[in-house]
């Protein structure tokens, strides 16, 4: 496989003007991809976008909030005007709203967390992701080999939470685990509708990664956290599908 083997492919990038979707969009640019940044702010996204030019990538940009219909609305109008088709969706926006962030001390606050929060956390981490996805999969139906990448967490496990045995069990970061969960059942329900396409959805588990969600304590930086994410993005034919996805490995959730 040679270095630019995903020359020709298009990829969009969610909340990537920093953090893990930055080195995501970089990762994939290495390899040859036009790659399309999203971000909140217009003018980080152009930065980020512009940073990758001058690192001699194929990089541009479009200021899109995933918690925003109408974004997600013009996110389907730029690509089907522009290429007629999407190859790469990285659903890598979202938000921890429970606590800044998790290398400090954790609260469960499930009992007493406003409903608002819930919310909101879900309206970012989990429905703006599922109505994106469903209105630019027509696009990723025209790629000879589309990939979904929704970044999840190890904290939406279930089973681990469930588990006091487990590294993550006191971590009860109510709002933000359970958008993960769900994220995760989405990339199985969606993976299994399309596991005769020559689409694959796939959850990932970035590590535990110093960005403002991970704190100052976690052990990988932003561009090991980009690993898992460009590793789905960039699977065979012969890959799985509809799995969670952590480095090298699988996770059997």
């Amino acid at each position: 496989m040679t270095t630019q083997h995903l020359q020709g492919k298009i990829a969009f990038v969610t909340g990537a003007n920093r953090g893990i979707g930055l080195e995501t969009a970089r990762g994939l640019a290495k390899l040859g991809a036009t790659v399309v940044i999203g971000a909140r702010n217009g003018q980080n996204g152009r930065e980020a976008a512009k940073q990758l030019n001058e690192e001699g990538f194929k990089a541009e940009s479009i200021r899109h909030d995933v918690n925003v219909s109408e974004d997600n609305e013009a996110a389907f109008r730029y690509f089907d005007e522009h290429y007629g088709k999407l190859d790469i969706l990285v659903n890598n926006a979202g938000v921890m709203l429970d606590q800044e962030h998790i290398s400090m001390e954790i609260v469960n606050r499930t009992g007493t967390m406003p409903l608002q929060l819930l919310r909101d956390s879900f309206d970012i981490n989990f429905f703006g992701q599922v109505e994106l996805t469903q209105l630019l999969l027509p696009l990723l139906r025209k790629s000879d080999a589309g990939r979904i990448v929704n970044l999840s967490s190890i904290l939406g496990s279930l089973t681990l939470q469930a588990n006091p045995e487990s590294p993550i069990y006191a971590i009860k970061t109510f709002a933000y685990n359970a958008a993960k969960a769900a994220i995760n059942a989405f990339t199985i329900h969606l993976a299994e509708e399309l596991k005769d396409t020559n689409i694959k959805v796939n959850s990932v588990h970035p590590g535990w990664v110093n960005t403002r969600i991970g704190g100052d304590k976690a052990e990988f930086d932003e561009t090991e956290g980009s690993r898992t994410s460009i590793r789905a993005a960039t699977l065979p034919a012969d890959g799985p599908t509809g799995s969670f996805l952590y480095l090298d490995g699988t996770l059997p959730w």
